[in-house]
């Protein structure tokens, strides 16, 4: 397949260099092929088929969920889907969206209302922060949020319960696993190959809640 390439003059560099990445990316290609919101969907169904995460009984809370890639591709095979993001989403069946900061006391009541006070089976987190280009800034911030999920998972996952975060790759993530394998049965580190090459990101799989 030849590439293509943006020609607008006016865009800075770095946008077009974006712009030719998203246009030639295999994965956003198969994604707009398979009717997939985003090319992140394929990331979720890798660790679906290797880890088995997710059954039809199911109840999930959807971490940074706009714009509804993982939401769209597992809502056929689970039982209900609590989505969560700061920005909005457009609907998808069989899951019930709250436009909110999950780490909110509003958004956690709504959150909290919606399961009744009952525990969920999975916990699922592909939020990132801004990057600023530091990698070690980088690294602390999705630190900084992992640490969070995780004791958000904590209050809310059932015994044997799943939790799955995006992570990038550095010093302080070796020693935050040794506090959640303490929590976990199971920990997995996990590169899915829907994920860009360059990209530092992988995925912590911690399985076997243990309350």
């Amino acid at each position: 397949m030849l590439k293509q390439h943006v020609k607008n003059k006016h865009l800075k560099l770095s946008s077009r260099n974006w712009i030719n990445r998203q246009i030639n990316d295999e994965y956003v290609l198969k994604a707009k092929q398979n009717g997939y919101r985003s090319r992140a969907s394929f990331k979720i169904l890798e660790i679906q088929e290797k880890y088995k995460i997710i059954n039809s009984e199911s109840i999930i809370i959807d971490l940074g969920a706009a714009h509804g890639g993982w939401s769209q591709v597992i809502s056929h095979i689970c039982k209900k889907i609590i989505a969560v993001d700061l920005l909005p989403m457009s609907p998808i069946p069989n899951v019930d969206f709250i436009q909110g900061d999950f780490l909110d006391n509003n958004c956690r009541n709504i959150i909290n209302n919606k399961l009744n006070d009952s525990k969920v089976n999975v916990i699922l987190s592909d939020m990132a922060p801004n990057t600023c280009g530091i990698k070690q800034v980088d690294h602390l911030r999705i630190m900084n949020i992992l640490e969070h999920v995780y004791d958000f998972s904590k209050l809310v996952l059932n015994i044997n319960g799943v939790m799955v975060a995006k992570v990038f790759q550095g010093g302080a993530f070796n020693d935050l696993t040794q506090e959640i394998k303490r929590s976990f049965k199971q920990v997995f580190n996990f590169k899915p190959k829907s994920s860009r090459k360059q990209s530092t990101e992988l995925y912590i799989i911690c399985k076997g809640f243990k309350g």
